[in-house]
């Protein structure tokens, strides 16, 4: 007899749309083991969790019962057919992608999950007697696991918010039941309140685990999309708790039941819980303004990285997303096209860089949380800006307790979110099988494929949910290639190998969830396989952060002698040579795959060498531009002038361009990890004064990239480099546009001007389309008012101290 067997494909993402989905399986047409497999349509339907879905019926030969079978599901984009299963089979030497199982008998359901946002976590389930709440969590180890809620009391519910160790705070407790994955769920029916999802919306809730040796933990949802609480304190630890939910670390506090479906009406709401819900359709209805449109290509963009913490300076003790919604109309005047938003997850402490994060679903509650998030977005395409999120998957928050820590188990090597190598006994401390790679914490347990769902889901719930329009990845290099055992240093090479495995995952996932997702990793291995397509075998990126960039034009942040350092040794104020050479190379490598930049927050005052016994920081490249010199007269004039060559070497090249928040108006203050609270600087009102300048040309300089074609493009070709003369020219011809870009860093005007000769330097006319000596730039007014003309491959211009001139032919 023929066995049926059900095969669901289920996508937890409310606007996924995949076409001409088909299974396909390792038997034939009668049902029979084959080498050839074959492949039949799925019927799309809508599943419980109310995502779009997919089913097929096989029936299989009986014979074949206990035999293992494999089966992937298929789907055609404008790549043409691809895999739909992003997911790699466990074994570090293969990239396959399929699903094994055993056929055992009549009826046998095998599901695959694209993402975990509806499998795990709270979420609501249709059925016929209405929607009703699910909770369910990945505790493999665990003896028992327990559905634990808290209340709220007082004025607009302020009182609570937190479950203590000792069971204190604890409402009401339900039992969850396993299944054969280790994943507990609730039944609704044994819920208060039959498991009404009204009756559960915006409560508060933890797990309490009997881990495998007895112990009890109380551990908040990993997949939670909200943590109560915008302050810092942990009631275990430090000064007696207040009792006040904003007062808490949403890291340590309890996990919150939220519908995805609604936005909150009001951007600010006034009680909590909120009461005045948009249904999410209605909130999106009006996103785009067809007269700005967002860009939605890489080359595209020009990016200003922005850190929603540093903003608000002299207005309030931090900043949130409040004072980001009120940045947009600056943004939008400075020109550039996207914004690169430093973590948002939910993440340490207070008052953070954000690299820390616990909860990879919520966004931080201090800063806004996930509704104000969502009026951010939609403000920023209404103003033809794209959203770029910085995520972090190379390491958790440093203290983890309460969140991924020792989650069902105290033993080492059953840590599920923690790569442990081996066991306990193989090493003289407890700790030595964890795995370091350059990040503050121990590495993600990527050998399990719930680990890597977690910040795959997360991921693509920013774009199914947020309509965010793209990543940065940090630090990928600690996910592929830096990778070592920390007891000794060796190589965790299955670590690296596995960390590739879900880097390809990931990006395959956001592929199929939206083919237009920009994706950015900070890589620094300068390994091609980054920017590579997975199909080709590499990780699937379409650029890389390019840090050479930054060292070779300004590089302040290390002593290399390999580097160019251009402003860092201009800023010395003497007349040596710059190596321009080395930099023209760099330039002309950053072309394909790239993101360049002339600072970011790493730079910004974080980063130190040792130089003759002293430590050196980094700076704001103004201060860099004349070497930490007081900003003033005269010397103010020198500085912006190289700022000025430096932003435009930056942002006319063939990468795409990016710079830190503040840059465009001159920002002084060191960027710091520990104290840039302290140091936030007014950029809206530096805008208005002395950054007034700077911040005209940035206008200009974007402004010229985004009308020019030739300026998007990937074309370059170095015309002339002299180190002694310190004078870099490059041209950029694409779409029937050709520029010449001629920059120098000579502390003296070539006033009878600058020969450049080149075999690409056709005859023809030019005219002056930006000159930085401009006096509305603050220049000194050398400028060519007049046409030019080249003639025999040689171009001669008027060419100021400290400039940078771009000449289009006419």
């Amino acid at each position: 007899m023929p066995i049926p067997v059900h095969f669901e494909y289920r996508t937890g993402l409310r606007h996924i749309v995949l076409r001409d989905v088909r299974l396909a399986g390792s038997w034939d047409g009668a049902g029979r083991p084959a080498a050839q497999w074959t492949s039949v349509p799925m019927e799309p339907f809508v599943a419980d969790d109310g995502c779009p879905a997919f089913r097929a019926t096989v029936r299989l030969d009986d014979a074949a019962a206990g035999l293992t079978l494999r089966w992937s599901v298929t789907t055609v984009t404008e790549a043409g057919t691809v895999s739909a299963m992003p997911t790699e089979i466990g074994v570090a030497s293969s990239s396959d992608q399929h699903r094994e199982f055993v056929l055992r008998g009549a009826d046998q359901v095998e599901r695959y999950h694209l993402t975990h946002c509806r499998r795990l976590g709270a979420n609501p389930v249709l059925g016929a007697d209405g929607t009703r709440v699910r909770f369910a969590v990945w505790a493999p180890n665990a003896r028992n696991v327990e559905l634990v809620r808290a209340t709220l009391s007082g004025p607009d519910n302020e009182k609570g918010g937190y479950i203590f160790d000792d069971g204190r705070g604890v409402d009401s407790a339900t039992a969850m039941r396993r299944d054969d994955d280790g994943i507990w769920t609730t039944v609704a029916a044994e819920l208060p309140h039959g498991g009404d999802y009204k009756a559960y919306d915006h409560t508060l809730y933890m797990y309490r685990i009997t881990r495998d040796d007895g112990s009890i933990a109380y551990r908040t949802d990993l997949f939670s999309r909200c943590q109560i609480g915008s302050g810092n304190v942990d009631p275990a630890r430090g000064p007696t708790w207040c009792g006040c939910r904003r007062s808490l670390d949403g890291t340590k506090s309890c996990s919150v039941v939220v519908d995805p479906g609604n936005v909150t009406k009001a951007f600010e709401s006034r009680v909590f819980p909120e009461t005045e819900w948009t249904p999410e359709e209605e909130f999106w209805r009006d996103e785009f303004d067809p007269d700005n449109p967002v860009p939605r290509r890489l080359d595209d963009l020009i990016i200003y990285e922005l850190h929603v913490d540093g903003l608000a300076a002299g207005r309030g003790p931090r900043g949130t997303l409040k004072d980001a919604m009120a940045f947009l109309p600056y943004l939008r005047r400075l020109g550039v096209n996207a914004v690169e938003l430093m973590p948002l997850a939910e993440y340490e402490g207070w008052a953070s860089w954000g690299y820390g994060s616990s909860h990879y679903l919520a966004i931080e509650y201090a800063g806004g949380g996930r509704d104000q998030f969502k009026w951010f977005v939609r403000e920023c395409h209404r103003h033809g800006i794209a959203v770029i999120m910085d995520v972090v998957y190379n390491h958790y928050i440093a203290d983890a307790e309460r969140a991924e820590w020792a989650y069902d188990s105290t033993a080492p090597e059953r840590n599920i979110w923690y790569w442990y190598e081996g066991r306990t006994s193989d090493y003289a401390r407890s700790d030595g099988g964890y795995i370091d790679n350059m990040s503050t914490g121990w590495a993600p347990r990527f050998w399990e494929e719930n680990v890597r769902k977690l910040f795959i889901s997360s991921a693509a719930m920013l774009v199914d949910e947020f309509h965010v329009d793209g990543f940065r990845v940090d630090q990928t290099t600690s996910l592929h290639a830096y990778a070592v055992i920390h007891s000794d240093g060796r190589p965790a090479d299955h670590a690296r190998i596995f960390g590739q495995k879900f880097l390809r995952e990931w990006t395959r996932t956001l592929r199929l969830v939206r083919p237009d997702v920009i994706l950015i990793a900070e890589d620094h291995s300068g390994w091609p396989a980054v920017t590579q397509p997975t199909a080709a075998g590499g990780l699937g990126f379409d650029a890389a952060w390019y840090a050479e960039f930054y060292h070779q034009l300004v590089g302040d942040a290390t002593n290399d002698t390999a580097r160019a350092r251009l402003l860092k040794f201009a800023g010395y104020g003497d007349d040596r040579p710059l190596n321009m050479t080395w930099f023209a190379g760099t330039m002309a490598a950053s072309a394909h795959g790239h993101v360049v930049y002339h600072e970011s927050h790493d730079e910004a005052g974080n980063s130190s060498y040792e130089e003759n016994g002293r430590k050196v920081y980094s700076a704001r490249t103004i201060v860099t531009a004349v070497d930490g010199a007081p900003l003033i007269g005269a010397t103010r004039d020198f500085a912006e002038a190289r700022t000025r060559v430096i932003a435009a070497l930056g942002l006319l090249g063939p990468a795409t361009p990016m710079f830190f928040m503040g840059e465009e108006v001159g920002a002084r203050e060191p960027y710091r990890y520990d104290d840039f609270i302290a140091h936030r600087e007014d950029f809206e009102a530096l805008a208005q004064a002395e950054g007034a300048r700077l911040f005209r040309f940035y206008q200009a300089v974007i402004a010229l990239r985004r009308r020019s074609a030739a300026l998007r493009s990937h074309a370059l070709d170095i015309l002339h480099v002299h180190d002694a003369n310190r004078v870099l020219a490059f041209r950029r011809a694409d779409a029937g546009q050709e520029l010449v870009v001629v920059a120098s860093l000579n502390n003296h005007a070539f006033a009878e001007g600058y020969r450049v000769q080149h075999p690409l330097l056709a005859d023809g006319t030019w005219r002056e389309a930006l000159n930085s000596d401009a006096a509305v730039f603050g220049g000194g007014g050398l400028v060519d008012a007049e046409p030019l003309t080249s003639a025999h491959g040689a171009l001669t211009v008027s060419l100021a101290a400290n400039a940078v001139l771009v000449l289009e032919r006419i």
